[in-house]
């Protein structure tokens, strides 16, 4: 299997994280992988300090690419990436595709690159991570949840589940951590005043600690910066509930699975891949809504038998979305698309 991904570690994100986990599963059940990427090189190691137990060629040149894709029995790209297909007509391989975002720019419009890429993947076997990715689609594509990292986020029953939010993400404008904000602000209103940890960095960071300030919230949250392993299993299981209020339509949502399976209930936005991701197991609210945002976390902050309802559906929601049934999905339309 050669895995071809925009990035890879030592990036960290979404897509970083589907890519290491199929590499890992696919690797486990006996398969041979090459990661192919255009990330920067880590120094031979992941951040954990473990050695890949699978090649990782990073910014591979074009005979190099070549000799890979001849090599492979199928070629699966992570998320479309017109610049390593070529060698498909040259080297005559099975194409899957799994779409983990929107074929449009930001804005919702659709420029050059965005119509060639709706044009090949009509050549290839696409798979969508969410309904929600799948619906706008020019061809059927076979619906795969994205997996989630099972062996580390975890409930860790020693830790006390003593605080009430958690907001973890990387801070940018469009991942709502100023909806958040807001919406606690409408709950000192209404005499209601739980505390909020945002966990996360990023070119926002700056802003987000202002409008602490002016919403008069700022001995209520906070800022806990990146973390990561052990360190940011330990900080969400020590919460009730964790916020995903992205302001822009998500195609799904790992880490609403991750708050999950550390034992939190969600409340997420409702466009795009969220719902999907959270499944049976959180509340949704309308992006950018702040005052729905507050009512939401209003009710399950005052509700405990909520909170457990939603927490019941966890077990089953997270085995449909463990590594080893996603990556057996992957694997049996691998097998079907090589007949």
């Amino acid at each position: 299997i050669l895995l071809a991904t925009p990035f890879f570690f030592p990036n960290i994100g979404g897509l970083e994280t589907v890519a290491r986990v199929l590499s890992d599963e696919f690797t486990a059940l006996g398969h041979k992988v090459v990661v192919v990427t255009q990330s920067a090189r880590p120094g031979g190691e992941e951040a954990d300090g473990r050695e890949f137990a699978y090649p990782v060629v990073r910014c591979p040149s074009a005979l190099k690419l070549l000799r890979l894709v001849r090599w492979s029995e199928v070629y699966f790209q992570n998320n479309i990436i017109l610049r390593t297909l070529w060698p498909l007509m040259v080297a005559n391989r099975p194409w899957i595709v799994s779409h983990q975002t929107w074929l449009t720019r930001v804005d919702g419009r659709t420029g050059w690159e965005d119509e060639l890429k709706r044009f090949a993947i009509r050549f290839g076997s696409p798979i969508a991570i969410s309904r929600a990715v799948a619906a706008p689609l020019p061809v059927p594509a076979t619906l795969i949840g994205n997996p989630y990292q099972d062996k580390l986020f975890r409930v860790l029953p020693e830790v006390a589940r003593t605080k009430d939010i958690v907001f973890l993400a990387r801070l940018v404008s469009d991942k709502g951590g100023d909806v958040t904000l807001e919406a606690l602000a409408r709950l000192r209103q209404q005499g209601k005043t739980p505390r909020l940890t945002i966990v996360g960095d990023g070119p926002e960071r700056s802003n987000l600690e202002a409008m602490a300030q002016r919403l008069g919230v700022a001995e209520q949250v906070t800022f806990a910066g990146m973390q990561t392993g052990e360190t940011l299993v330990r900080i969400l299981n020590e919460h009730r509930i964790m916020v995903v209020p992205s302001q822009l339509a998500e195609p799904f949502g790992v880490v609403a699975l991750e708050g999950i399976a550390c034992g939190c209930a969600i409340v997420g936005s409702e466009r795009g891949g969220l719902p999907d991701a959270i499944g049976p197991c959180g509340l949704l609210f309308p992006n950018g809504d702040a005052d729905a945002l507050a009512e939401r976390l209003g009710r399950v902050l005052a509700d405990e038998a909520l909170c457990d309802r939603l927490r019941a559906g966890a077990p089953e929601h997270l085995e449909a979305h463990s590594p080893r049934r996603i990556a057996a999905k992957y694997l049996e339309m691998f097998e079907k698309v090589r007949r």
